[in-house]
């Protein structure tokens, strides 16, 4: 029974932000068979992967992030700015102006 509340608990939390993004716009994504979720606030990025990953699939996810930010954000990664791995990665972007 512990088991099941602690599952039911932990299925509930979900991708968060970073406290530096709490309040920041939420895309959520599903590419290839992936989900991920994309934070923007102003002009940072975040990028989460949600679940697991197999050896030698790091880099492809890598690379899908990348490419989530523009797609999702309009905008284009400095990616002097990237840190981050596979599993969660933040950036700046510059945006066109409107």
């Amino acid at each position: 029974m512990k088991a099941l509340i602690l599952f039911l608990a932990l299925a509930g939390c979900g991708a968060q932000p970073t406290p530096q993004m709490w309040g920041a716009e939420r895309t959520d994504v599903t590419r290839d068979g992936r989900s991920y979720t994309v934070f923007q606030k102003g002009r940072q990025v975040e990028v989460i992967r949600l679940g697991w990953a197999a050896r030698g699939e790091h880099q492809a996810i890598r690379a899908t992030m990348i490419a989530l930010v523009q797609e999702v954000t309009g905008c284009r990664l400095a990616e002097t700015t990237l840190q981050g791995d596979s599993g969660e990665m933040r950036g700046r972007v510059s945006c066109p102006r409107k």
